[in-house]
């Protein structure tokens, strides 16, 4: 199995409650029952204020590196990639576990 986590840090004067935000998170989270290859699937918002935490999180897994390259490449993967782009940045970990 692979865990595939994702930190999202909202870019600087974007919100959460702004709708392209919640258009985002919404797409993120509909993810978990579209895409085949996810075997766990969790996304929400961080819960505390301190000044080094990311703003949102995805925590999920697959079977192996090949179904990790379909779900990168999935449609819906792809839509919700696009939307973030336009106000968050982010860093990502794969590992074996």
């Amino acid at each position: 199995m692979i865990r595939h986590l994702v930190l999202f840090k909202l870019n600087d004067g974007v919100t959460r409650d702004e709708p392209r935000v919640v258009a985002g998170v919404e797409a993120f989270r509909a993810l978990g029952d579209r895409i085949p290859e996810l075997r766990f699937w969790e996304c929400d918002w961080n819960i505390t204020d301190r000044p080094i935490a990311y703003d949102f999180a995805i925590n999920s897994a697959v079977e192996d590196t090949d179904a990790l390259q379909r779900y990168l490449d999935h449609p819906a993967h792809q839509a919700g990639v696009a939307q973030w782009r336009e106000f968050a940045t982010w860093v990502i970990a794969d590992y074996a576990f």
